[in-house]
This record gives C-alpha cells, sequence and structure tokens, in this order.
C-alpha cells in the first residue's frame, strides 16, 4: 500500500426534529468530494462543524434517513450539546 495515500474525508449530516422525530436521523452522508459538499454547505449555512472521526465511521454504516440506533444516542447528544453551546456563543457575539 502506498504511503502516501491519504484517507478519504468523511462527513455525516445529523437532523433532529424533536417534535416530529424520536431519535436523530442522517440527513447526508458521503466521501471524497461528496463529504467536502456537505462541509461546505454546512459552514455556508453556519452549521458548527464538530470533528470525531469514530463517530462519524460509525454513523457512516448507516443508511440516508435512517434513526441513529439507541447505543450512539450519548455520543450523538454530546455533538448536538456541542453545537447548541456554539450557536449560544455565536448568537451572543452579534
Amino acid at each position: 500500500m502506498n504511503k502516501d495515500l491519504k484517507p478519504k474525508k468523511e462527513a455525516v449530516a445529523l437532523s433532529y426534529d424533536q417534535a416530529h422525530l424520536d431519535a436523530p436521523r442522517v440527513a447526508a452522508k458521503g466521501k471524497g468530494l461528496v463529504a467536502d459538499h456537505i462541509l461546505e454547505k454546512a459552514k455556508e449555512n453556519g452549521i458548527p462543524i464538530q470533528e470525531d472521526a469514530s463517530l462519524v465511521e460509525i454513523l457512516g454504516k448507516l443508511n440516508i434517513n435512517e434513526q441513529i440506533p439507541e447505543d450512539l444516542y450519548q455520543a450523538v447528544a454530546e455533538v448536538f450539546a456541542f453545537i447548541y453551546k456554539a450557536e449560544k456563543e455565536l448568537e451572543r457575539r452579534m
């Protein structure tokens, strides 16, 4: 294997609507250029990005619109807490 080859970037976007969903769902996922596009759209829309390679690897195995499994609730709750905190910090700066 060539050591110069870097693994492709991977991204997973989650969505959660507490009024309509029991748990967060995978809204988008992809590797390489698709991952770049997901991250670009998140930045364009002011959506905070959290990097967690091991969580992305696990979530990447789920299908689009698939609800996250219960054993990932804690890890995903931490991501949403990070996003909530980042949004509050951004609001305070404005």
